[in-house]
């Protein structure tokens, strides 16, 4: 048994632990309080990972002992209740085997997530409202802070573009399994002969930007213009330009905010937007740079969509990365994600 886990270092973890907890009882220790607030959330990470592990292995270890006891003993009884215990354990063990995933840099922080349509006018302007709601309801069934921070209506019907901000643990690390195109077929409620049709929408996922230093946005690179909000069909929505876009000059990276009525929040909202997307070029020149070391292949293509959703002529919705597949696509939309998203986590632990 002991050698089953040893794969996950727990020894080594534990030792980790023993000495920055030395470190923390140092005189000076929290002279750099910015470093010391960031060695203690590793630190509390640490624990909840050695504690989790540290349970399931006693826990597996009492269940083999009872089994092994059940069996010498002839002893039946036991049967429905080790079965239940036992399943009960496998779960165990594959929401801890996720969290094995999610030990990325990022993957503790909130993540934004914008949703643009493709073409196709108003279907697919139609699927990328959809799709935010899916999430939304996803973060308010995983009882997430979830804070729309961007709506950009369509001229008939969805939106053109929109950003939330998702919360909780780990929120970067478990929305970052929807990043791609996401592809919709169902009988068109926009076309009078209701013919089939097929949309696909953009899903982008960016972890926030830390309170460290990471990106430095000069206030002299920031444009800013106000303009009035506008709801579906494109109407003025208020007579105040309390809308938001920030231009950073240097990029050409263009955010917006409209969602809120204070021209200072929707700032703020586009100001946070605007630091999660430098963050991220920041990180993609530096893969583009170490692949081009490396003298892998650099795409910048989307590439193929990640999941396809059928609701005509049959029900289906389909991740093509796993081949994970649910015949509910209406509880998926709903936002009944999770199984997708941790058969996509579980891929890839390698």
């Amino acid at each position: 048994m002991s050698r089953s886990w040893s794969v996950f270092d727990l020894a080594d973890k534990e030792t980790t632990i023993t000495r920055m907890e030395r470190a923390a009882a140092r005189p000076g220790y929290w002279d750099d309080p910015r470093q010391a607030q960031k060695d203690m959330q590793q630190l509390g990470r640490l624990k909840e990972s050695v504690a989790l592990w540290r349970d399931l292995q006693t826990e597996a270890a009492t269940l083999l002992e009872l089994t092994d006891l059940a069996l010498a003993e002839g002893d039946d009884s036991l049967e429905g209740q080790l079965e239940a215990d036992g399943k009960q354990l496998a779960r165990s063990l594959a929401r801890a085997e996720i969290a094995l995933t999610l030990a990325g840099p990022y993957d503790d922080r909130p993540a934004i997530v914008s949703v643009y349509p493709g073409a196709g006018g108003a279907d697919s302007q139609d699927w990328a409202k959809m799709l935010l709601r899916m999430y939304l309801r996803w973060g308010e069934v995983q009882n997430r802070p979830v804070q729309v921070m961007d709506l950009s209506y369509g001229d008939e019907a969805g939106l053109r573009s929109a950003t939330l901000e998702v919360g909780g643990a780990y929120a970067y690390g478990y929305l970052s399994a929807e990043r791609g195109v996401h592809r919709l077929v169902r009988l068109s409620p926009f076309d009078p002969n209701l013919l089939r049709h097929t949309s696909f929408a953009q899903v982008e996922v960016l972890p926030a930007a830390g309170e460290e230093e990471e990106v430095v946005v000069r206030p002299e690179d920031v444009k800013l213009d106000t303009f009035r909000s506008s709801g579906p069909g494109g109407q003025n929505v208020q007579k105040v330009a309390s809308a938001v876009r920030l231009t950073h000059q240097p990029t050409g990276i263009v955010v917006s905010c409209q969602t809120e009525r204070s021209q200072h929040q929707n700032r703020e909202y586009a100001m946070r937007i605007l630091m999660a997307r430098l963050l991220a070029r920041q990180n993609e020149q530096r893969a583009t740079e170490l692949a081009k070391l490396r003298g892998e292949r650099v795409a910048a293509e989307w590439g193929n969509q990640i999941r396809s959703y059928v609701l005509h002529p049959y029900k289906s919705v389909k991740d093509h990365r796993t081949n994970y597949q649910s015949t509910n696509p209406d509880a998926v939309l709903d936002g009944d994600l999770d199984d997708f998203i941790e058969a996509y986590l579980i891929s890839q632990v390698k």
